[in-house]
């Protein structure tokens, strides 16, 4: 058994009673550098029920090749800081199991790089998450405001809102600037007290914000939600096997089923954007993107500095990625028939839009499909839920 580093303390709202308006009782912080110090619970979860954590990941501008420098977990009775540079891969494989297990739900806000560092640097594939960005818009809608899908509530505008914390975050913005400075702050050892409170901060209301969500989620929102989370794991970790060595995205409840709903597909759609034209796809000041953007139901996310850079994720319920008559102006004049349309029409890649039915289910139908369109020089690839356009 590796020696215990010495204990920092953060307070914590009980999950339990997220509206008390009492002290938040206070909890261990525990510095993990060896994988005997990982909570048992998340080591071995229990079969009989679910284990419900809070989870983030800080690093060096992380993504695909930012490395991952800090993992944190947030259990009822304790914060755990995994250090991922003293530990190193080993510490961080012994983690693999509960990262990828069904058994352990992982509540994070915006999982999307933090999901692409896992796998693409430690072959983590991260599952059965709760992203309470995704469950804070599902939420809305229920409540009756319609957010757009592109819309996101910080960490720090949830923090704020009263009916989950109600509580400011001023601190985030001190690390910000630090990061800024110095991009390598989450890299030095030891681990100063401002590193430590910023990485428990990020975790330890967590599980409050996901009990207080869970009250407001109807059964149909949470699967959604279940849904979105996955595609949204899957967002950057796009590899030559389209994810195929990824868990089955979640099936629809029966008692859901036994009601008669019956939900569109949503899918994860990738758009190859040609060399040199993603600036045309964004347009000036961002109009292009933007335009598109509000004229659809489906989210558009692009790499970015961190890439990958010639590459458009669209995420959305089908109709709205290809078959919804977006009516996004493009350079043509001419009425965008999709989400994916419209963007490909603005970086030059030709797009055939579905319009028949017949051809919805041609590409929906068993666990991959190809349409060809020649004359466009342009391929829909569908193989399990995802699609991309190939030229």
């Amino acid at each position: 058994m590796a020696s215990d580093p010495p204990l920092n303390l953060a307070k914590v709202p009980l999950p339990i009673d997220p509206d008390s308006k009492s002290e938040f009782p206070v909890v261990p912080i525990h510095i993990v550098t060896h994988a005997s110090q990982l909570p048992p619970e998340f080591i071995d979860p229990p079969v009989d029920r679910q284990v419900v954590i809070g989870f983030d990941c800080e690093g060096i501008d992380l993504c695909r090749h930012g490395a991952l420098c800090v993992m944190q977990l947030a259990l009822p009775n304790a914060v755990y800081l995994v250090d991922a540079i003293e530990g190193g891969e080993l510490l961080i494989q012994a983690c693999k199991p509960a990262l990828e297990s069904t058994n352990i739900m992982k509540v994070i806000h915006d999982c999307k790089r933090d999901s692409e560092a896992l796998y693409f640097q430690y072959g983590i594939k991260l599952n059965n998450v709760f992203d309470t960005q995704i469950a804070y818009s599902l939420i809305e809608e229920e409540e009756g405001r319609k957010p757009s899908l592109n819309d996101h509530i910080s960490f720090v505008g949830l923090l704020a809102d009263p009916r989950y914390c109600g509580i400011s975050y001023l601190e985030k913005e001190e690390v910000r600037v630090l990061l800024r400075q110095d991009p390598e702050f989450w890299t030095y050892r030891p681990m100063s007290e401002m590193m430590i409170r910023a990485a428990a901060d990020d975790v330890r209301f967590l599980l409050s914000i996901y009990h207080s969500m869970m009250e407001r989620l109807n059964k149909k929102s949470s699967w959604h939600l279940a849904l979105r989370s996955s595609l949204y794991c899957r967002c950057f970790c796009i590899n030559d096997n389209d994810y195929a060595d990824w868990p089955s995205l979640p099936l629809l409840p029966d008692d859901i089923v036994a009601e008669g709903y019956v939900p569109e597909e949503e899918i994860l759609s990738i758009l190859n954007v040609p060399p040199g034209k993603m600036g045309r796809v964004i347009g000036r000041k961002g109009a292009s993107i933007q335009s598109v953007k509000e004229s659809c139901h489906a989210e558009i996310i692009i790499g970015g500095a961190k890439g990958p850079p010639d590459k458009v994720f669209i995420i959305g319920p089908v109709k709205q990625v290809f078959l919804h008559q977006s009516g996004a102006l493009v350079k043509s004049g001419r009425r965008a028939h999709s989400t994916a349309e419209a963007l490909a029409r603005a970086s030059d890649a030709a797009v055939h839009v579905l319009d028949a039915p017949s051809s919805l289910q041609s590409a929906r139908s068993g666990t991959a499909a190809r349409l060809s369109f020649p004359d466009r020089g342009l391929t829909l690839v569908k193989k399990n839920h995802s699609c991309s356009w190939e030229t």
